[in-house]
């Protein structure tokens, strides 16, 4: 079936499924713009075929999907033509995905981060393997957790989605599996099997059933109620005054403040303030905040200085403007949240 897709995602209806394939497993299979139109286009034909029961998304190689392709947003900044559109249909086809008709299965068998998370943790099944790793890194970047971040986050148990915003860390399927983030975990070599008879029966929860198998958390107790106890704090300043509190004595305090203090200061205080804001947001609304956030973020500093430091200057220190969280100006952080007028993300 062809969609549009080309060579960079493939789709298959197979008995009873409809099946997509990401297949850019040298780039870690980062979405393009091209792959974010063939997507919404085959959701919206499935949704209506009475022959898809349900709709399963994997992919090729080593990594489910490690984001969007942001060389592209760097090297527009040249030409002054950032690419808007391409964040706005990726808005929509993450909306669509929260909303969809019918059980949205993915096979997360690899990394899975930035826009890889847009397209996957929003469905209704997430099925994560031993080899799954999950992370929203963008506060490194000089980015913030886009693609639904903010009405995904602020579900998860004991701040631990502020605790992930804020520093970016990666977790394994156990922690995963705990926090609600994945639905199933199962182990990888029961993906080829899962996958048939999904396609056999076109019944999602029974096959899920059969196949789970329990990951145990990998984070221990006494880490958790401490990133309950720092990350409950009513503001970033609080935060990291609480993590500084305890450094001298907490290994995990000083770590996590570390890494913190090392992410961009504008990013910081905006993620803080888009998971608060999202708790009690529709998805819907939530998606219509973080194009205001993205516009300003294109139109600003650190999101080119990041990918630069990251990318394009691999392994550099990226400098941040401004540099520290105390120079940051809260007039500033409110303008990111204003809306935008006739430019307003239409769902």
């Amino acid at each position: 079936m062809d969609f549009g897709g080309g060579d960079e995602i493939r789709f298959e209806r197979t008995g009873r499924a409809g099946i997509v394939t990401l297949t850019r497993p040298k780039a870690l299979n980062a979405l393009t713009h091209n792959m974010v139109l063939a997507l919404s286009r085959g959701l919206k034909a499935w949704e209506h075929d009475r022959e898809v029961a349900l709709v399963v998304v994997r992919a090729e190689g080593r990594a489910f999907s490690a984001g969007g392709d942001i060389m592209n947003v760097y090297e527009s900044r040249n030409t002054g033509s950032p690419p808007v559109q391409f964040f706005a249909d990726e808005y929509r086809l993450n909306a669509h995905v929260q909303r969809y008709a019918k059980p949205y299965l993915s096979l997360i068998d690899g990394i899975v981060m930035g826009g890889g998370v847009g397209i996957s943790f929003h469905g209704s099944h997430r099925v994560l393997t031993e080899n799954a790793q999950f992370a929203m890194p963008e506060v490194g970047i000089g980015f913030f957790p886009d693609v639904g971040g903010s009405h995904l986050l602020p579900d998860l148990g004991s701040h631990f989605g502020m605790y992930l915003a804020l520093t970016g860390n990666r977790i394994r399927y156990g922690d995963a599996l705990w926090s609600g983030l994945a639905t199933h975990t199962i182990a990888a070599e029961g993906i080829t099997g899962l996958l048939q008879r999904l396609c056999e029966t076109g019944e999602a929860e029974a096959v899920l059933r059969s196949y789970f198998q329990a990951a145990k958390r990998e984070t221990d107790r006494d880490t958790l109620e401490a990133i309950a106890r720092h990350f409950a704090k009513p503001t970033l300043e609080d935060v990291l005054e609480s993590l500084q509190a305890e450094a001298g004595s907490s290994e995990f305090a000083a770590k996590t403040l570390a890494t913190i203090l090392s992410r961009s200061p504008t990013s910081l205080f905006v993620a803080f303030r888009q998971v608060r804001a999202g708790l009690t947001m529709s998805m819907e609304d939530c998606m219509r905040m973080e194009f205001r956030i993205l516009n300003r973020m294109l139109a600003g500093h650190d999101f080119y200085e990041g990918i630069r430091a990251v990318l394009v200057d691999k392994g550099s220190t990226p400098v941040w403007q401004p540099s520290r969280i105390a120079d940051v100006d809260p007039a500033d952080i409110d303008r990111y949240f204003e809306p935008l007028g006739d430019r307003e993300l239409v769902l």
